[in-house]
């Protein structure tokens, strides 16, 4: 098992996003922003990426990541702040 690149409690929403398919925008820290569906945590060369589906399939690497907002109705959770 890898370890995790962000705190684990941080990683446990973006696979709860996965697992239930939710619509995301990302806040990225360097003030980008991405919408997409989230699909996937895949791992590669020890980094750990968010797989996300805005017609195409785009990694995001989870260390940039500074803000998810979930836009999908009656998700689990609204924001989670990294």
């Amino acid at each position: 098992m890898n370890p995790c690149n962000i705190s684990c409690e941080l990683h446990d929403y973006i696979e709860i996003a996965c697992l239930y398919g939710y619509q995301v925008k990302l806040t990225l820290k360097n003030k980008q922003s991405i919408e997409g569906k989230a699909v996937n945590i895949i791992t590669v060369n020890k980094k750990e990426y968010l797989l996300i589906d805005n017609g195409k399939e785009q990694r995001m690497d989870l260390t940039h990541i500074a803000k998810m907002q979930v836009l999908t109705a009656n998700a689990k959770f609204n924001e989670v702040n990294f």
